[in-house]
């Protein structure tokens, strides 16, 4: 098997395996917006859900409209992912690395979306008083897999001019 399917197994079974395990172990040990202080005024852990897209866009749907718009995005983005993986050389193990990581943080939300109809988010990032959105462990992929795409793109070294 070639190196860059190997790797986005890995890469994609490793995130699904890491967000859906933590989400599950937040709804079973925390209540719903109950916050534990990790450094405080800077992280917690709390327990929300999210029944919109990023920062709660979309949220005013009806909940039927929501999980087939995003279960739809979700599998067009992984389709698109995987065409795109075909393509790539088996050296290109960081746009591999990149698209795998993205692929594995839609397919844990899209778990989420089928299951519960909303994300579990628990990753809570603020300053005193100015809050980022609650993440995830998928979230988290899709935003590093994104950076590691730029990263990719900017730097590579065989741009044709």
């Amino acid at each position: 098997m070639k190196k860059k399917y190997l790797i986005t197994i890995a890469i994609v079974l490793g995130v699904i395996l890491l967000d859906q395990s933590s989400k599950l172990y937040i709804d079973r040990v925390l209540q719903l917006h109950y916050s534990i202080p990790i450094v405080k005024n800077f992280i917690h852990i709390t327990y929300v859900r999210n029944t919109g897209a990023a920062f709660g866009l979309l949220a005013s749907q009806g909940a039927g409209f929501k999980v087939f718009f995003f279960a739809t995005t979700s599998i067009i983005a992984v389709l698109i992912i995987l065409f795109f993986l075909r393509s790539l050389k088996d050296t290109e193990t960081l746009l591999a690395s990149s698209l795998s990581l993205i692929m594995g943080g839609a397919i844990g939300n899209l778990i989420d979306r089928v299951r519960l109809g909303e994300v579990i988010d628990f990753i809570d990032l603020h300053w005193y008083s100015y809050h980022w959105p609650a993440f995830n462990v998928a979230d988290s992929a899709i935003t590093v897999g994104g950076v590691f795409l730029i990263v990719n793109t900017v730097f590579r070294k065989d741009k044709t001019q």
